[in-house]
């Protein structure tokens, strides 16, 4: 398997096995005209098997919904084929619009156009409460995008 280096853009690794194209849709790589290369099922010693996306241009990426969607994800940011940077991602403190409310009675439900807002309130075990009703919600209910 040959994938050409990356000049300016980014390597999002360690991202659990499986987990890439969920990722690849959430970040809507699917509208850049660069590279985006899926890698999956790597073996890797720490992880033991790994997902690794590789993007080919620098464009704004929602860390929030990475850190989301797999808090051990790095993300090394590639500048002139040279790592300036290695980001290292945890669950974000609130997320926004990446899920929604699962209480049929919160007002998100019914008036469209209310962000769905969600806090983190059990780092330990990924536990997310809506801003609205309080309804509690996991990082692994996330929907495939």
């Amino acid at each position: 398997m040959n994938i050409d280096g990356i000049q300016n853009g980014y390597v999002i690794d360690h991202i659990q096995a499986g987990k890439a194209m969920m990722i690849y849709r959430y970040l809507k790589l699917d509208k850049l005209d660069c590279s985006v290369a899926i890698i999956k099922n790597v073996k890797s010693q720490r992880m033991g098997r790994k997902d690794i996306i590789k993007i080919d241009e620098l464009i704004p990426i929602d860390l929030d919904i990475l850190g989301y969607i797999d808090p051990n994800v790095t993300v090394n940011i590639i500048r002139d084929e040279k790592l300036v940077e290695k980001k290292h991602l945890a669950l974000p403190a609130r997320v926004v619009n990446v899920m929604h409310c699962k209480n049929p009675r919160c007002i998100t439900q019914i008036e469209q156009e209310i962000e769905h807002v969600f806090v983190l309130t059990d780092r330990e075990k990924g536990t997310y409460r809506c801003l609205y009703c309080e309804t509690a919600h996991k990082n692994e209910d996330i929907p495939e995008a």
